[in-house]
């Protein structure tokens, strides 16, 4: 069985050395990545992997030399902290760039909208996360992502196992290698409900919007998260928006943004699906934030609002559940989410009042949310109903989807070999 190791830790973290430890006494062939140490670009999200070199990064880094040994992968194991119930943003910017090995168009599974596959044969995969001490709303949150990850990437056995100070790990991993010859998959929680605020708090003065796309202002982030302010704005509320891709990348940025963000009584997230997560900046910015909100306590809610390019808003539910999770361990006061499908074929980064009418239960929703938010309430059930309602057919957006990744093919001269397989895999 081919092995491959992904480590998503950080440096000199004692447990990830421990699970490597007993990794390589049972597995002494396996071939481990320290996926630190790689030179991996982020994901820009311009799906040129798919339309302008089928199969391939457009960033010819250390990503396309992972993805290619994933693919050659009888088993990819994969190491990580459980980070707000998700991945690291180390092992997180590894798996944003997987997208290469799928491709553009759809297919239904389960009666859910997802990307067909690139090659016949993909891995198995055993995904190890580790705690300090017992979390199991966060364990739960990290379940549901690993299974999720395995459907869209195609794995036919995905097996999760979770470690704290207190395990036996050499015990659990022969446990969760036995599972994955009989090819038995984790069971799948349910995602835990994180209860909002129910109290009203105090008015909002002052609110952040962090935009966590790599479009920046000319993304659908931008554009949904960007009326929300307006309205805050207009019931005489101080509203900002800080762009995650610029504002974390150096020390001196960082420390600029976190006093903006402790200034504020709200702070809101506007994010695409990355992976059915948040991208690797936007996790390694809460990184940042939970680690700064260890020694500085602020009283603030927090809210979240994630599009994703798959008609069902539902995609986006694993990743506002680690939104919530990140607010309940950085001190902060959950105020729910927003979630919309079909984002970036409805949007597309145009401000919704320069939108047709496809805008209206958008702006509705967003009306309502702005409402409740500038109380200090949580975002109302019929915002979200809004937002989420349903765009298209299932048929009728594969049809659509088909034509566009084509046509948008046939400007780059890809149209011939979206379906190119670049890597030989049996």
């Amino acid at each position: 069985m081919q092995t491959l190791i992904l480590d998503g830790s950080f440096k000199d973290d004692p447990i990830a050395a421990q699970i490597s430890a007993a990794l390589h006494a049972q597995l002494p062939d396996a071939e481990t990545i320290a996926v630190r140490e790689q030179k991996i670009g982020n994901c820009a999200g311009d799906f040129f992997c798919w339309v302008r070199s089928p199969g391939l990064c457009n960033t010819n880094d250390d990503n396309r030399i992972i993805a290619e040994k994933i693919m050659h992968s009888d088993l990819v194991i994969n190491l990580t902290p459980i980070t707000f119930g998700g991945y690291s943003s180390a092992l997180k910017r590894m798996v944003d760039h997987e997208i290469q090995n799928i491709l553009p168009f759809f297919a239904t599974i389960n009666g859910e909208i997802h990307h067909q596959r690139r090659y016949r044969h993909y891995p198995n995969t055993l995904t190890i996360g580790w705690t300090d001490s017992p979390d199991a709303q966060a364990e739960a949150v990290f379940r549901h992502l690993v299974h999720r990850n395995a459907l869209n990437m195609y794995s036919s056995t995905a097996v999760c196992g979770i470690v704290d100070s207190t395990s036996d790990v050499d015990v659990q991993l022969r446990s969760w290698l036995a599972a994955v010859r009989r090819k038995e998959s984790t069971p799948v929680p349910a995602l835990p409900r994180v209860d909002v605020f129910s109290a009203v708090a105090a008015p909002v003065q002052r609110t952040v919007l962090l935009v966590g796309s790599p479009r920046t202002q000319k993304s659908t982030s931008a554009s949904l998260g960007g009326y929300l302010m307006e309205q805050l704005s207009a019931r005489g509320i101080e509203a900002e928006t800080v762009q995650v891709y610029t504002s974390f990348n150096s020390a001196e940025r960082t420390r600029l943004t976190l006093e903006k963000l402790d200034a504020a009584d709200l702070v809101v997230l506007a994010f695409p699906l990355y992976v059915d997560s948040l991208s690797a900046p936007v996790i390694a910015a809460l990184e940042k934030i939970a680690a700064h909100r260890a020694s500085v306590k602020v009283t603030q809610g927090f809210a979240a609002i994630a599009n994703c390019g798959f008609p069902e808003a539902s995609h986006n539910d694993t990743a506002l559940a680690i939104c919530a999770q990140f607010a309940r361990q950085a001190g902060m006061t959950w105020l729910g989410s927003l979630a919309l499908g079909g984002g970036e074929g409805i949007v597309h980064g145009v401000p919704l009042n320069k939108m047709d009418g496809r805008a209206i239960p958008l702006k509705k929703a967003l009306d309502f949310a702005a409402e409740s938010l500038a109380d200090g309430r949580p975002i109302p059930g019929s915002a979200r109903d809004l937002m989420a309602g349903p765009v298209i057919p299932h048929w009728l957006y594969r049809f659509v989807g088909v034509f566009g990744w084509k046509r948008w093919a046939r400007e780059y001269g890809a149209e011939k070999s979206l379906k190119a397989r670049p890597y030989k895999v049996s």
